[in-house]
């Protein structure tokens, strides 16, 4: 069992000092727009990722006209108390600690408190270019195999190695080539690992999104869902070597798992042309909920869920079902926000479930 007890902000956002304590498994935030809702939400996704859940800059993050920010959570943990605060001193730096220990490396934190967010420009994950895609499934492997993270990061670095000496060779007419084949080896190695973990796990995680849309929307919509990468028809050393001169050319590798992408189709057309807004929620919703299923089976943990403005993105309906799903059905500490203070509480009362109300 995994529950936030209390959480401490100082200087965070729009929060200069701020208490909670949560008493609750289900706990409901309201209060107008622009009063720290998100905010709020954002520094409990800090305390499982270590950052910004919306790729801020830590300098954003700290409280307009003061220096450094504190934020820190006690957690009940499989009956043990576990305490984690995040430090951002006054010169920048950052500490981040699992009860008294600091990590050297923040990495090393990623899966201990998993996590899932459900946030209002999430349906750029169905709208937006393939990197938002990836991200996501980055983030579920990450928390759930600690070595996929390593080569994600390994990969990562090699590749911009690699782009360097590209950019280096066009710009002194002179190519390193046994240095581009090291890097080549590296660059495929660490590919071939981060494709093969990515397709197994697609090959479940695609038949979960599925069921997840079928419970939320009450129908299947003719849905399809693909793992779309160019591994699947060539190995990562064939690839950079057919496209090697295409690289030298362009200053950039072009091929890899950084161009993988998830397609949604939709009776065998592009899902995001054909979609109603209702169907492109409902299915941003199954991806979030397949997530928060795969991780309580991988971690053995019921992660946190927080659930950012959810009201204004389903009718009745399909939102009575998401809440029966993750406030009934399931065993997990469920933080949901709203503006509307007697929407939030009538939703939760319809369901039956006990649940602590804060007004912000």
């Amino acid at each position: 069992m995994l529950q936030l007890q209390s959480i401490s902000l100082v200087h965070f956002r729009n929060y200069v000092q701020s208490d909670f304590s949560f008493e609750e498994r289900v706990i409901a935030l309201c209060g107008k727009n622009g009063v720290g809702k998100t905010n709020f939400l954002d520094a409990i996704y800090y305390l499982s990722f270590t950052k910004s859940y919306f790729s801020r800059p830590e300098s954003q993050s700290v409280h307009h006209g003061l220096q450094g920010m504190r934020i820190e959570g006690d957690y009940l943990l499989n009956n043990k108390k576990i305490n984690i605060r995040c430090i951002v001193r006054e010169t920048n730096r950052k500490e981040f600690y699992f009860n008294a220990d600091e990590y050297k490396r923040f990495s090393e934190h990623i899966g201990k408190i998993p996590c899932v967010m459900i946030a209002p420009d999430d349906v750029a994950l169905i709208t937006g270019n393939s990197e938002e895609r990836r991200k996501f499934i980055d983030t579920i492997l990450s928390q759930c195999n600690t070595n996929y993270l390593q080569w994600l990061i390994d990969y990562n670095k090699i590749l911009q190695q690699r782009n360097s000496l590209l950019k280096a060779a066009a710009e002194h007419n002179l190519l390193d080539e046994s240095l581009l084949e090291t890097l080549d080896d590296q660059l495929s190695e660490k590919g071939e690992l981060i494709f093969k973990e990515r397709k197994e796990f697609l090959s479940h995680f695609i038949v979960s999104v599925k069921k997840q849309y079928q419970y939320i929307a009450q129908k299947n919509d003719h849905i399809s869902i693909e793992y779309d990468s160019q591994f699947l028809t060539a190995s990562m050393k064939e690839l950079l070597q057919s496209n090697r001169q295409r690289d030298l050319y362009l200053q950039r590798t072009g091929c890899g798992i950084h161009k993988d992408d998830i397609t949604f189709l939709m009776k065998g057309q592009s899902f995001k042309t054909l979609a109603s807004q209702g169907q492109r929620k409902s299915l941003l919703f199954a991806l979030k909920l397949a997530e928060f299923e795969v991780l309580k089976q991988q971690k053995h943990i019921t992660p946190i869920l927080l659930l950012d403005d959810v009201f204004e993105k389903l009718d009745a309906e399909r939102m009575h079902h998401l809440l029966h799903k993750v406030c009934v059905e399931e065993n997990g500490q469920v933080f949901i926000t709203d503006t509307n203070r007697e929407r939030l509480a009538e939703s939760l009362k319809e369901i039956k479930v006990p649940f602590q109300l804060i007004e912000l």
